[in-house]
């Protein structure tokens, strides 16, 4: 069963509530997509660290009922909050 933007967007919100979130469905069929995520609790860390954050942000989705998912993370400028 493939999972709703809607759906990892939300997840992500929970995990990482002031950040900018961008879900694009990459083949119009619910199991490849992208996201950029921009956010805080980001800082400091290295990308792999930054991806982490967000498959534990996913609760094990990744792999099952989402199937591919292209990441970009950042943080956002330091003079943002």
């Amino acid at each position: 069963m493939a999972m709703q933007a809607a759906d990892i967007e939300a997840l992500l919100r929970e995990a990482f509530p002031g950040a900018v979130i961008e879900i694009q469905d990459l083949a119009g069929d619910g199991d490849h997509y992208a996201a950029t995520v921009v956010a805080g609790e980001f800082r400091g860390l290295n990308r792999v660290q930054q991806h982490q954050l967000v498959y534990a942000a996913l609760k094990g989705k990744m792999g099952g009922e989402l199937h591919a998912l292209a990441l970009q993370t950042s943080a956002p400028p330091a003079d943002a909050s």
